[in-house]
């Protein structure tokens, strides 16, 4: 599996549309800016066809200082959580699996 980065996709989706790839980051940057806020906000966002990102709630628990070995508590905390569409996940998955 290799990384590719976000310069990478902003290239073929320039290539792709026929527009810049400063243009492309600038739209790339204002998406994950939106979709931040509204999680921040509390609220879900979906994409049809694509998936759905959404805020979840971790409880605070008990846990290990593996150095010492001994007890802390992690403090709760919140997450974005991504979930992929059915349509997308049956696109992830090994051929002659779906």
């Amino acid at each position: 599996m290799n990384t590719v980065t976000k310069a990478e996709i902003a290239k073929k989706v320039a290539n792709e549309i026929g527009e810049t790839q400063v243009l492309v980051n600038k739209v790339i940057d204002s998406l994950n800016l939106a979709i931040m806020q509204e999680l921040v906000s509390g609220n879900k966002v979906i994409f049809k066809g694509f998936g759905k990102y959404e805020p979840k709630g971790r409880a605070s628990r008990i846990g290990r200082n593996p150095q010492t070995n001994e007890e802390i508590v992690i403090p709760a905390t919140y997450v974005a959580k991504f979930t992929a569409s059915k349509e997308f996940a049956s696109l992830l998955m090994p051929e002659g699996e779906n």
